[in-house]
């Protein structure tokens, strides 16, 4: 049957760095690229991740300067683990030997337009789903609609409206996910149906996509989907960070 569980145009990212603030930074930036992050802060983290099936990244960053489990033998470890595409990052070069097991190197500090182009120098990674359905990029928030916001009210009540918005979909996850353990479809499609109403009045595009989904999903007899439920749920949980590490971008505290 037809994968409903479509993936976004751009790749999964995983950001390895035991810098705090460099990691935050560049997931960031990423993140308002468009591209899906998850973060570790060191070799051992991002194996776990991998290993646990909470990260299922098409490019993984990796800081050539960590303590632990680094350099080739983490390379070596990642690629074990992952099909994806390995880059080399790093404030200076990088030694000869990491090069040489990278698919790629990037000189921090870079944005997402340096990512996307040594991505396409280097050939497209391994696409994890298909984009059938849609080969839309939704972006994490749309920025014309939070403009229009910030033209019509105060930037204090566009900051409540977000606020209130990722409180919701914070509820919403866990109801989600309880729906899920019982196989309430018609709970899943509502839930679903309420994300992606909710969020894409916000602009909130990346969830309301999987809103989407997931309403779809539950309306499908015998959907073989809602036997990922733990991949649809943790995709939401996700696109939710993303939303939130970007809101914490536009609005500081």
């Amino acid at each position: 049957m037809q994968d409903f569980h479509a993936h976004l145009l751009l790749p999964r990212v995983l950001l390895i760095d035991d810098d705090m603030v460099s990691r935050e930074v560049l997931a960031t930036v990423l993140t308002m690229g468009g591209y899906t992050v998850h973060t570790a802060a060191d070799g051992a983290g991002a194996l776990a991740l991998l290993d646990a099936g909470e990260s299922s990244p098409e490019v993984i960053l990796v800081d050539t300067q960590m303590p632990g489990l680094s350099g080739v033998e983490l390379f070596e470890a990642l690629r074990l683990r992952s099909r994806a595409k390995v880059f080399a990052i790093s404030g200076s070069a990088a030694p000869d030997e990491l090069t040489r097991a990278a698919d790629g190197f990037l000189l921090k500090p870079f944005g997402s337009d340096a990512l996307r182009k040594l991505m396409e120098e280097k050939g497209p990674p391994v696409r994890l789903f298909s984009t059938a359905e849609d080969d839309e990029e939704p972006p994490v928030l749309k920025t014309e609609v939070l403009a229009q916001f910030r033209e019509s009210m105060t930037e204090e009540k566009v900051r409540e409206i977000y606020a209130a918005v990722m409180s919701d979909l914070t509820g919403r996850i866990e109801a989600l996910d309880a729906a899920f353990q019982r196989q309430d479809l018609d709970a899943i499609r509502r839930i679903g149906h309420s994300i992606k109403g909710g969020c894409a009045m916000a602009g909130a595009a990346q969830v309301a996509r999987l809103g989407a989904i997931l309403e779809k999903v539950a309306l499908e007899p015998g959907s073989d989907q809602l036997d990922n439920r733990a991949r649809l749920v943790r995709d939401l949980r996700t696109a939710a960070s993303n939303l939130e590490r970007m809101l914490k971008a536009e609005f500081p505290a």
